[in-house]
């Protein structure tokens, strides 16, 4: 067997296919040639010795902002996701009916990096501001006449290569004050089920509830169907799925888990508290997919890139193996390419990822301004896209960002008393 590119000797994590073994990996044209111990081949362009690493397919991060230059969140997804080890990103409604051109044109099509997305319900998206509202140029469901479900169905059938999903942020302060909040949301469950897609729900300090007794009244993740993806699971809020008294779970998530509603960790630059995440894993509450919604705001931290938030959730007790299959195998089927992408699978498109789990003694900070003492991190050390090797880059050190830190514990503040 002649291949292009043969990995040797790592510790192969395949959740896909139930793997965990020292093993090779051979590719060949782009694509995974072979899978086995000590693999023999008659030439190979380039060897990779991967001894005493993790060896894993190509990491997805399911909620980024990667709208470049277009919308104030957007970063560049070469420097900021492949650069550290992550082969695919999902855009999270940075682009709407209106502004997806851009996207397309100027970042999916442009980019190293394979680039999906989500559309939001908002025709322009995040393109008029980041965060939150509360700026001259307001919400982006302020007006409920950009809430375009023609608009949104159009789009997905012209994009349908790209569109995986469709995006709506449940926050009060982007809908006039939550005026708008449920009619956006009843809009874009039709758009969601008009075109078979799931819906991504953002949902922090709104007026929507986390469940309800009367089937007819909308509530999130109460009305979110299988396969639908709740983000941001893991916020301090009101809207959090942890009562903040008693620490317990809400009743309506474990049923939503129950129903196959995926949960998305979606870090953010306010969206991780160390507390809520440690509650949910003291009560076997794991996250489906781990995320990082990178953006301008949060790359030199809290985020940082996703193997940081993977360590996170690696530091409070998730199996190195979930936490793989959270980056893998969930997202990729979540979006409907699990044939191409989240597995070494013979055939499928060789995105591979080399990791080093590293001792360390660091601290790493949540968005509300606590830190916890973590003694294993997880590093990038190699990445291939299509069987293409890029380098691969280093978060800034030393954790945490001390610079940044006041200003979460400012911005918890803020959020607490909205």
């Amino acid at each position: 067997m002649e291949v292009d590119l043969i990995i040797r000797g790592g510790r192969v994590i395949d959740p896909a296919n139930n793997i965990d073994d020292i093993l090779d990996v051979a590719v060949k044209d782009g694509k995974i040639a072979a899978l086995g111990a000590n693999l023999q081949v008659e030439s190979t362009t380039s060897e990779y010795d991967a001894s005493g690493l993790l060896v894993t397919p190509g990491l997805i991060d399911l909620h980024v902002h990667v709208y470049e230059y277009s919308t104030p969140l957007g970063v560049n997804p070469d420097t900021s996701c492949l650069a550290r080890g992550v082969t695919t990103v999902v855009d999270a409604g940075s682009a709407g009916c209106g502004t997806f051109p851009g996207l397309r044109k100027y970042i999916a099509e442009k980019s190293k990096t394979r680039v999906l997305a989500f559309l939001h319900i908002s025709a322009h998206g995040l393109a008029a501001f980041g965060c939150a509202a509360g700026k001259s140029t307001g919400g982006e469901c302020d007006a409920i006449q950009h809430l375009d479900v023609q608009g949104c169905l159009d789009t997905v059938e012209q994009n349908r290569d790209l569109i995986v999903g469709i995006k709506i942020r449940l926050t009060a302060n982007v809908a006039d004050q939550g005026r708008n909040e449920h009619e956006a949301y009843r809009r874009a469950l039709e758009v969601s089920e008009k075109t078979g897609l799931p819906l991504m729900t953002h949902h922090t300090i709104s007026t929507v509830p986390l469940h309800s007794e009367d089937a007819k009244e909308l509530s999130c993740p109460g009305s979110l169907k299988k396969g639908d993806i709740y983000t941001h699971s893991f916020h301090s809020f009101s809207s959090s799925i942890v009562d903040q008294a008693t620490k317990k779970i809400d009743p309506g998530v474990w049923l939503a888990k129950k129903r196959g509603v995926i949960f998305d960790v979606g870090h953010g630059q306010g969206s991780f508290a160390w507390w809520v995440a440690e509650s949910c894993a003291e009560q076997n509450f794991w996250p489906d997919v781990i995320s990082t919604d990178l953006h301008s705001g949060n790359t030199m931290g809290p985020a940082y890139d996703l193997p940081i938030v993977m360590s996170k959730f690696y530091h409070i007790g998730m199996p190195i193996l979930e936490v793989v299959k959270a980056v893998t195998a969930t997202p990729a089927a979540a979006v409907g390419a699990s044939d191409q992408i989240g597995s070494l699978s013979v055939g499928s498109c060789a995105d591979i990822t080399v990791l080093r789990e590293k001792g360390v003694d660091l601290e790493l900070e949540d968005t509300i301004g606590e830190v916890r003492e973590v003694k294993k991190l997880l590093q990038p050390v190699a990445v291939w896209r299509e069987g293409m090797t890029h380098t691969v880059t280093s978060p800034p050190e030393p954790f945490p960002n001390k610079a940044i830190l006041a200003d979460m514990m400012k911005y918890a503040h803020i959020l607490a008393n909205t």
